[in-house]
């Protein structure tokens, strides 16, 4: 477990086929790929220690979409083997599925990581390349499949830049809409207000614009003032910095005031640092 750091973000590349785990674009489960820089593998840690539990728990919180890495019971999709893989937000109800203990291999750095009832987190796709999703099987002390390397993901200064709108291609009456659950905080992260709004697509950038407006915060302090952030099960918040998931599921989102200390405390995943 010391190779997981509370707060830091971290990569998991499979020791058996070089590639990376990554939050997929549907926000509802997880694959395998070769991108290293994307926001979508970078995965920030949350070191769990309930009472009386003899090891802690390990969590895994999507950099890009603020999901938790859960193990299920159902079976995983056809092509993958062992139990399916999901990413469940911070209030599921089953909380038990996002913990996971950390293990070493007894070959290099190389970790298991374990789910406490179910299996351990196998990567696939070895002979079937496009079968790349991840899914949970028995341990098998003999196969790397279940291997993986940390990478720890040195954190930037400053916020990166997020996606540009590129246009609707569509009326926006007819794209996918979904509800947003927003809380916009003062500079101590107390309350301020609250509420929902309906959006359409998927432009985080577009997102902030409306939000801003609706806040009237336009008036005073400038769209580019605005951090929208996705909360964690205790309590932290991290930065949006990718268009929302594909998916019509609704999100909660904190809005921060930029250079207030609730700002200050934000850390941001260098994803393309070497």
């Amino acid at each position: 477990m010391e190779l997981f750091q509370h707060g830091q973000h971290v990569r998991l590349r499979s020791r058996a086929l070089g590639t990376y785990l990554h939050a997929d674009d549907d926000g509802q489960g997880a694959s395998l790929h070769h991108r290293r820089a994307s926001m979508n593998a970078a995965w920030a840690v949350h070191v769990h220690h309930p009472p009386r539990a003899q090891v802690p728990y390990l969590l895994l919180h999507s950099a890009a979409y603020g999901l938790y890495l859960a193990a299920t019971d159902g079976p995983a999709p056809v092509g993958l083997r062992g139990f399916r893989v999901e990413l469940r937000s911070y209030d599921h109800r089953e909380a038990d599925a996002v913990c996971w203990t950390a293990s070493r291999t007894g070959s290099g750095d190389d970790v298991r990581l374990q789910h406490f009832n179910l299996g351990c987190l196998r990567a696939n796709g070895k002979y079937l390349p496009w079968n790349n999703g991840a899914s949970i099987g028995h341990i098998d002390g003999a196969s790397t499949m279940m291997h993986w390397v940390v990478e720890p993901i040195p954190a930037r200064e400053t916020m990166p830049p997020l996606p540009r709108s590129t246009g609707l291609t569509l009326p926006r009456a007819v794209l996918p809409s979904r509800q947003i659950v927003y809380v916009w905080t003062d500079n101590h992260g107390d309350l301020i207000t609250s509420g929902w709004h309906t959006f359409r697509g998927r432009s985080v950038f577009r997102l902030r614009k409306e939000l801003a407006r609706l806040l009237n915060a336009v008036q005073v302090l400038g769209v580019g003032d605005l951090v929208l952030c996705l909360p964690t099960r205790d309590g932290r918040l991290f930065p949006l910095l990718v268009d929302l998931p594909n998916n019509r599921q609704p999100l909660h989102v904190v809005v921060v005031i930029a250079g207030t200390p609730l700002h200050a405390r934000l850390r941001y995943a260098d994803v393309d640092a070497e």
